[in-house]
């Protein structure tokens, strides 16, 4: 069993269902939705943050997963 501090639930749970961390590119300021995915790129809806592929990039601008931070709207 594991446990979630409160900001964890806020991130997680919404109104009873599952809320997907969305993820903003800190160059160009992209969101990307894990509701939506990416799909030209081949990425699934449903797919979070963390499981795009390695080389998975920014379809604005280009940069790596390691440019981008989690956003909450």
């Amino acid at each position: 069993m594991f446990y979630l501090s409160y900001n964890e639930y806020n991130n997680y749970y919404q109104e009873g269902g599952i809320k997907m961390q969305k993820y903003q590119c800190s160059v160009c300021m992209y969101i990307y939705d894990p509701e939506i995915g990416d799909p030209d790129n081949g990425v699934e809806p449903g797919t979070v943050f963390e499981d795009l592929p390695d080389d998975w990039v920014c379809p604005d601008c280009g940069v790596g997963k390691d440019m981008f931070e989690p956003y909450d709207e």
